[in-house]
């Protein structure tokens, strides 16, 4: 761009600094407001063909521009911070700096990292307006209708006035620990910017078909419709009990059903949120929501099968900053031992899904994480009635394989210098699927507890395979059990706080301070 065009930008707002979290905050929405609100006024003027202020009529418009909004702390030295502590603090002394974007979606969030920051190193928070444009896309505004609506002169000027999404802006480098910082450049003080933040949120309407204000801090993976069906009635069921914790239960096209009896004030809170109409086909990877005042409600998310959509959901999600995701599924038992209706809960994965090579090498390990296995195994004791030798007769735990290929079985073997199946023996695996250990690498990559619980619902290296008797019968008896440990398990990682979920395992070396 020409040095000499004219930009159109809100008025100038010079940084600021704040002792108290709750005005940093609300400095934050003042200046994303003000850009949003720059930036739709502009739009409006533009689709309507009029003239830009003190411009001819035929003169074409100046760039129109605003950027999001920044936080930055500075600490001159080295701060004694409690070991115990997950997040909320940095390494060492330095500037870090972060944009953020969607201030009214993520406040309660950002509210507790700018205590947190307060609280472990006494510096001010930071506040001002960044040098990084806001997409137009990103900015609340429909660009599809947008273009509908303008002639084609103009609209084939769009982008000549108005910021479109950069990609260069939004890559996964600080969460990968690849990032490389330029000479007097701020240490990151967030896994993502905010454009990567606005990317993910519209990526998450499209697969999901819901909003992103609807999702809750407690994500259940599934790749059986089976076990929405199931959520399903029990949200209902839920939604009848005007003594439920659970305010209400949204399904894809953000259909919501408020709790029986709840009162308008509990529904004010979320009435700014997207509501509609049930779509006419499922999305993607279609999710429902239980919600819960505080947002430790349950989102339960149908990926469908295969690694590449548990990469996309979880690399989505992941901005949200969830406080556990867990896989309830189905899997291919690979011992003897092992009979239909089994449970595996996983201690560590092979990874054959090859779908985060790139961004997590193989030597990485993906630890389990003590809070969720307990969660889970207690739950698994809870829900069954099982104890002691017979708890293990149905729960088995070791390593869950992953891969990328349903058909495994019917590769060659003969004169093979290796086969999945030698491969699985010798890594010890117990199950295979091709959800799992995405998700935990996911889950580890972005710092976001992660668990797997799966049931065995064939054994494909023993002769037992699904017959559609069979297949209905095992879905009849073990979904609606399933379903009820993976809440089970929520409930109690929800009872335990997220404090003592957010593990220190998932921490690198130069980590990030915000959660």
């Amino acid at each position: 761009m020409n040095n000499a065009t004219p930009i159109a930008l809100p008025p100038f707002v010079a940084p600021m600094r704040f002792d108290d979290p709750q005005a940093a905050l609300a400095q934050v929405q003042r200046i994303y407001a003000d850009a949003l609100a720059h930036l739709r006024d502009h739009l409006r003027r533009y689709a309507a063909g009029e003239a830009y202020a003190g411009l001819d009529a035929d003169a074409p418009w100046p760039r129109v521009r605003a950027h999001y909004p920044f936080v930055r702390i500075e600490v001159s030295e080295r701060t004694p911070v409690d070991p115990g502590l997950a997040w909320g603090f940095v390494a060492g002394p330095g500037r870090f700096e972060t944009t953020v974007t969607r201030p009214d979606l993520f406040g309660p969030y950002l509210l507790a990292q700018f205590t947190a920051l307060r609280a472990n190193h006494g510096v001010a928070i930071e506040v001002g307006t960044s040098h990084q444009p806001i997409p137009l896309p990103f900015a609340g505004v429909a660009e599809d209708s947008v273009e509908a609506d303008l002639p084609e002169a103009r609209r084939q000027r769009l982008r000549e006035v108005f910021d479109l999404p950069d990609l260069s802006a939004m890559d996964d480098g600080i969460a990968n620990g690849t990032a490389i910082l330029q000479p007097g450049e701020a240490q990151p003080l967030a896994l993502f910017t905010a454009p990567r933040v606005d990317y993910s949120l519209h990526r998450l309407r499209h697969y999901t078909g819901t909003a992103p204000e609807w999702f809750q801090n407690f994500v259940l993976f599934t790749n059986y419709q089976f076990y929405i069906d199931e959520f399903v009635a029990l949200a209902e069921a839920e939604m009848d009990r005007p003594d439920s914790d659970y305010l209400a239960f949204v399904a894809p096209g953000n259909v919501v059903t408020w709790r029986r009896g709840l009162p308008e004030a509990e529904r004010a809170a979320w009435l700014a949120a997207p509501q509609g109409v049930a779509p006419a086909r499922l999305p993607q990877m279609p999710a429902w929501h239980l919600l819960r005042a505080d947002r430790s409600g349950i989102s339960m998310v149908n990926i469908g099968v295969g690694p590449s959509n548990a990469k996309t959901i979880t690399d989505h999600i992941a901005v949200l900053r969830p406080h556990a995701w867990i896989m309830l599924g189905h899997c291919a038992g690979l011992r003897n031992s092992q009979r239909l209706g089994d449970y595996v809960l996983a201690h560590a994965y092979v990874r054959e899904d090859h779908v985060l090579d790139e961004e997590l090498p193989l030597w990485v390990p993906i630890p389990a994480l003590a809070e969720v296995q307990v969660a889970l195994e207690t739950a698994v004791e809870a829900v069954t009635g099982l104890e002691g030798a017979e708890l293990k007769r149905v729960l088995r735990t070791g390593t869950v394989a992953s891969t990328d290929n349903r058909n495994w079985e019917l590769l060659p073997s003969r004169d093979a210098l290796t086969t999945p199946e030698r491969r699985f023996s010798q890594s010890r695996a117990i199950a295979l699927d091709m959800e799992s250990a995405t998700l935990a690498a996911n889950g580890f990559r972005f710092r976001v507890p992660y668990g797997t619980l799966l049931c065995v619902s064939d054994k494909p290296l023993h002769g037992e395979i699904k017959l559609p008797g069979m297949a209905n019968a095992f879905y009849r008896e073990r979904v609606g059990q399933h379903l009820r440990i993976g809440l089970a398990a929520v409930e109690r990682l929800r009872a335990a706080g997220p404090e003592r979920l957010h593990s220190r395992k998932l921490r690198s070396f130069n980590e990030v301070a915000f959660q």
